[in-house]
């Protein structure tokens, strides 16, 4: 497996993660700083500086006002931002979490919290967020809500979204970092990175480390 350890300086240069449009082709791979790298490879990247959680209050898919900082105060939570419409990133993603899930005790399953953040509120609405999540894992909690504001709560943890565009096939597409970022429930602070490649293997070695805080 591969770690790579972002240090505060480093971290503090970088502005944003790389951008995928999900089927475009853009593997969005390219680490923002890597100040150490070993050979061997490890899906967790470790932060020197975690990330505070995002203010964020958005809507969930029972159509209700979800404080994201409240509701996942003192839990492990693991956040990404993804399109319900992306035909391979985001549900792959999704699933391999899922997977992993399976694999932990009930009490910690129930403990842990996954969070999908649509990048593309226009067409992911409550409803449609919480259809597509039930087929996945029906306890991942989907938020929706204004777009500029999941932007900017994306940009705190140097995650760049854009506005969904047109492809030149004339397919809407929402452009974003892939990174799904984990949560301390012991400092409600984000310390590990996964990337795109992070496998169901990869999750479902670290989750029981993450769950209770420790570093993968």
């Amino acid at each position: 497996m591969r770690k790579k350890t972002f240090a505060v300086a480093a971290l503090l240069a970088a502005v944003t993660m790389p951008l995928s449009a999900c089927g475009s082709g853009d593997d969005g791979k390219k680490p923002v700083a890597v100040v150490s790298e070993d050979t061997s490879r490890k899906a967790a990247t470790v932060l020197d500086t975690p990330f505070e959680k995002p203010d964020l209050v958005l809507t969930d898919t029972r159509g209700k006002q979800y404080d994201l900082r409240k509701e996942t105060a003192g839990r492990p939570t693991l956040i990404y931002f993804g399109y319900t419409h992306c035909p391979d990133v985001c549900p792959l993603t999704m699933n391999n979490i899922a997977v992993a899930m399976k694999s932990l005790p009930k009490a910690d399953q129930d403990k842990l919290r996954v969070v999908f953040v649509t990048t593309d509120p226009d067409r992911d609405t409550p409803a449609e967020l919480g259809t597509w999540l039930k087929m996945i894992n029906a306890d991942f909690i989907g938020l929706t809500g204004d777009f500029a504001t999941i932007q900017a709560g994306a940009r705190t943890l140097g995650i760049s979204i854009e506005p969904t565009t047109k492809d030149k096939n004339g397919k809407l597409v929402s452009n974003h970092g892939t990174q799904v970022v984990a949560f301390s429930p012991k400092t409600d602070a984000g310390y590990v990175l996964y990337g795109e490649d992070a496998t169901v293997e990869d999750y479902t070695k670290d989750l029981p480390k993450l769950v209770k805080g420790e570093k993968p």
